[in-house]
This record gives structure tokens, sequence and C-alpha cells, in this order.
């Protein structure tokens, strides 16, 4: 059996579980405690174990014993799981409400984003194994063909990522609609490489594909932005990045810096193929059909 390695960080212990997975092993009574707490995070996350005891009409003991039946060694830990969870639920609606409450101009709101990007990079900069990176570079080259599954706002990344790997030579086929990821994980096998981009709670058709191209045998990455996501527990290998913004939309700076950083890594693993093919390519990007050169009177000016 196939190990599983995640990139970032380890989808291990309770942390990496879903919210059904967590409490299938309480009785009812604990279970009914705790599910307001997990269906509704945001609104328990930042409270200290007796505030959140007495929101939820119990008490301290019986709060930190539940948290212990489900894996977790202290209240601490399942803070941090409550708080990967939140993002996971949080809706483009909860998401521009919290920052209109913050205090500030509009001018202020652009910079605020601006000082999220950049913190999103400087995580995913002090994270990013690049090792890892060139070991999924040579899983590319040794793949029958790529699939690459997205939907919704994470076409863009696949369409972005399909044109460069195209550049480099392989064989990316895509799939943005629930029909196209049928057909195409259908004639999956073991030689293929699956790229499932989706975050937060993770797109059904990108989870299902991705699922099926594991049961088929394919070799499964993910990039998604919390272990918590269905699309890091499915993944051979996940590649974290944030999508964190004070704005209605997730921000995809840093998972287009991670999709510049993985095609890096396959443009120098085979260096000189990289460079026979730009050469090749070279003549068309001087003078190409494809190019705007102007008029008579618009290239003498120039």
């Amino acid at each position: 059996m196939r190990a599983k390695t995640l990139v970032h960080h380890e989808v291990e212990g309770p942390r990496a579980k879903s919210v059904s997975e967590l409490i299938k092993n309480l009785t009812p009574k604990r279970q009914e405690v705790i599910r307001p707490v997990l269906e509704h995070p945001r609104e328990y996350v930042l409270l200290t174990i007796r505030e959140l005891a007495a929101k939820a009409n119990s008490d301290a003991a019986t709060i930190l014993r539940i948290v212990r039946n489900m894996g977790f060694a202290t209240y601490r830990e399942f803070q941090r799981y409550l708080h990967d969870l939140s993002i996971v639920l949080a809706t483009p609606f909860e998401i521009m409400q919290a920052s209109l409450a913050k205090p500030g101009t509009t001018s202020a709101q652009i910079k605020g984003s601006l000082t999220c990007d950049m913190k999103n990079l400087k995580a995913l900069s002090n994270t990013l194994d690049t090792f890892r990176i060139k070991g999924l570079a040579e899983k590319l080259y040794r793949a029958r063909q790529i699939v690459l599954l997205g939907g919704d706002m994470a076409i863009a990344l696949v369409v972005f990522l399909e044109y460069k790997l195209t550049i480099l030579g392989f064989p990316p086929l895509i799939a943005v609609t629930p029909g196209r990821v049928a057909h195409l994980i259908r004639c999956a096998n073991k030689k293929d490489v699956v790229i499932a981009i989706s975050f937060r709670r993770g797109l059904r058709q990108t989870v299902d594909g991705l699922a099926r191209a594991k049961a088929r045998g394919a070799y499964c990455i993910g990039i998604s932005d919390t272990y918590i996501s269905p699309i890091a527990r499915l993944a051979d290998v996940c590649l974290l990045c944030s999508i964190e913004s004070p704005s209605f939309g997730g921000s995809y700076v840093a998972p287009m810096a991670l999709l510049n950083a993985l095609l890096v890594g396959c443009a120098n693993y085979r260096r000189s193929r990289t460079l026979a093919l730009l050469k090749e390519a070279e003549a068309e990007q001087r003078s190409g059909y494809r190019w705007y050169v102007g008029d008579a009177s618009t290239r003498e000016n120039v």
C-alpha cells in the first residue's frame, strides 16, 4: 500500500479528520453537546473551555472528556481544529461581513488585502518543500497522461497550469465540469497523474473525481488550503497554500505562486529538453502571426 505524504503538513491525527469521523465514537448525548460547536466553529473558536462549556450548556470537565475522546490531546489542539474548520466552512458573505465590521476606509481595505496576499506568499515560501516539488516533476514526466481537475474559481488555475504544461511538452487534459470529470477519470489508471485543485470544503465534482482516480490507481496530487479538506485526505501528496483574504473571495496569489514553483521544477528537471522545446518555438515567438506588429507608420515612430 502506498504511503500518504503531505507537503507542508502531515495528514495524521484528529486534526486531519472530518467532523463525522471525529464524533462517530461518542455517545449520542455527547454528540448532541459537541455538534453545534463543530457546525458553527466561528462562534466557539476563541472561547476558553469554561466559556465554551457554558455556551454549550455543559461543564468544563465534560467538554474536556469529549475533546479527548475525539482524539485531541489538549483543548488547545481542539481549538486549532476549530480554527481550521472555521476557515473551511466560511462563506463569502461571512468573510465580507467580518471585514466590513472592522473600521477603516476603502483604501485601508485595499491595503489590507495586499498585506494578506504578502502574508500568504511568505507562509508558502517558508513551508514549501522544494525536494518534494522536484519529486512531483519526476512523476509528471513519467505519467502516461496528466489530468487536471478543478471547477468554479479554480478553473483559472487549471487553465493556467494546462497552458504552461503544454509549453513544456506534457500531455495535460483538463476537466472542469462534472461530465468531463466522469469521462476522463473512467479511463484513468496507475500510469496516470491526476492533479485536483479545490479549496475550503472542496467542490463536489473535484473531490469525487479525485476519489475515483485514486480508486483506479492513479497517482493523486492535491492542491488545497487545509489538511481538513477532503482533497488533502484523498491525495497521495497534497500541496497546501493559503487563500485567506479579507474580501468576499479567496485570494489565488499563493496558489499561483505554488503552480509557478511546480512549473519551474518541471522546466529545470529536464533542462535540455525544455531549452530544445523553447528553441523550436522561438521563431514563432519572434515573428509569428499571433503577435501584433503595428502599421508602417507605427514602426517608423518606434
